[in-house]
């Protein structure tokens, strides 16, 4: 298994994992305790969040990527130590919790395409590449298990103040192992094209080349109607469940943990090749949960569903995240996951706008019903597709020297797609 872990053998990507492992920690407890405070102010389940994906992925390929992401880091620093501020002084109202959290999803618009971008560079071997994807997604799961429990003993014994407060603190973990690394400067030629015309460029290739395409498009979905179960939690813990913040924490930390077994099976696999399978099976297994979940009164029964909800909410992401990145050109590749950031901090703002209505109108435990089943409904538009994407990706994953002559055996009948 020791495979598993190649990726580590970079220094540079060892660095950043180290570091982001201390940092993600506390983004997972901020998470926790601004869902919690904002249950606790409103008694009701909001979200705020702004996504520029398209114009961030431009400027990042404009931009030094370390550089970029040492500033994303420090600003998402000062965020939390303001929200810590505000809430350790008593003064914090719904309306900055709100601002805050829209500054958040601008530097998240920068950072998310910052930070997938300059995986490569921290990465030597471009084999390793779908390694250090899986890796980088077990570190963030591990966080998400340990910082929600965290969270919730120090939400009980000192308050929400003190987890925004660490959070900040932690940030410097990251600036640190970023401005240690030695990176080598990337050959990539200056685009005199204005920035208008590169988002055109970037757009017509997500639109033409269907892999990415389907895979964004689903992603999307499950990003608008599966994560925005997120945003009802402390309805079902508070509510449903008739629980308190540690019933919060239990729920979030059960997903994570589900999400950590993704991650763990991506980084044991030796290949890209069958990944797209895991998208159709993912999205499904997601579905079915949130049904499931929202069917459930049980706290013993919700806790195993959201192990499943974790799993295939992470499998969806990180495999979608790893076949893009298999896929898309280097001149590209910025702008790419520009429209992945969006997909995701884009639609999930508005799942969680249509969750919470949703919610008012028919309740929580059916919300959750309604969008697992647009999962499961997506899940089976993608099984459609499927063989037309397999066909897409076979000529690349050739030139990449990633199918055997048994693979291409396989996928010489694009009815039984094996890419």
């Amino acid at each position: 298994m020791s495979h598993a872990w190649r990726a580590l053998q970079h220094r540079n990507f060892k660095l950043f994992f180290f570091g982001q492992s201390v940092s993600v920690i506390g983004t997972w407890m901020t998470r926790l305790a601004t869902s919690w405070l904002v249950y606790r102010l409103t008694r009701s389940a909001q979200i705020v969040s702004f996504a520029l994906g398209p114009f961030a992925g431009v400027w990042v390929e404009r931009l030094n990527r370390r550089k970029l992401l040492v500033w994303t880091q420090a600003a998402a620093a000062l965020q939390s130590l303001a929200m810590a501020a505000l809430t350790l002084t008593h003064v914090i109202t719904l309306g900055e919790i709100m601002v805050l959290a829209a500054v958040q999803g601008l530097i998240n618009a920068f950072d998310m395409p910052g930070r997938q971008s300059f995986l490569v560079q921290m990465v030597d071997d471009r084999n390793d590449l779908s390694n250090a994807i899986a890796i980088n997604s077990s570190m963030a799961n591990g966080a998400r298990l340990i910082g929600p429990a965290i969270a919730g003993l120090v939400i009980s014994a000192f308050g929400e103040g003190w987890c925004f407060m660490i959070d900040g603190v932690s940030y410097f973990a990251v600036i640190a192992s970023l401005l240690m690394m030695r990176i080598k400067p990337m050959d990539i030629r200056r685009n005199a094209s204005s920035m208008f015309e590169q988002m055109r460029e970037g757009w017509d290739y997500v639109r033409t080349f269907r892999p990415i395409r389907t895979i964004l498009l689903l992603f999307a979905i499950i990003s608008l109607m599966g994560y925005s179960y997120a945003v009802l939690l402390p309805v079902f813990a508070g509510h449903v469940l008739h629980g308190s913040a540690h019933t919060l924490g239990w729920l979030t930390a059960a997903s994570g943990i589900g999400a950590l077994v993704s991650g763990l099976s991506l980084a044991a696999r030796r290949s890209v090749v069958g990944l797209t399978r895991m998208v159709q099976i993912a999205s499904a297994m997601l579905g079915g949960a949130l049904i499931l979940f929202g069917l459930s009164h049980t706290l013993w029964r919700s806790l195993v569903l959201m192990v499943f909800v974790g799993f295939g909410l992470m499998q969806g992401a990180s495999v979608s995240n790893t076949i893009i990145q298999s896929l898309v050109p280097e001149d590209k590749r910025a702008r790419v996951m520009g429209y992945y950031t969006m997909a995701f901090f884009g639609a999930a703002p508005f799942g969680s706008l249509l969750a919470g209505t949703l919610a008012h109108r028919i309740g929580a435990p059916h919300t959750v019903i309604v969008t697992g089943a647009f999962c499961i409904a997506g899940s089976l538009w993608f099984t459609l597709d499927l063989p037309k994407v397999n066909a897409g990706m076979q000529p690349i994953y050739q030139e990449m020297g990633l199918l055997s002559a048994r693979d291409m055996d396989l996928t010489s009948d694009l009815q039984e797609p094996a890419i």
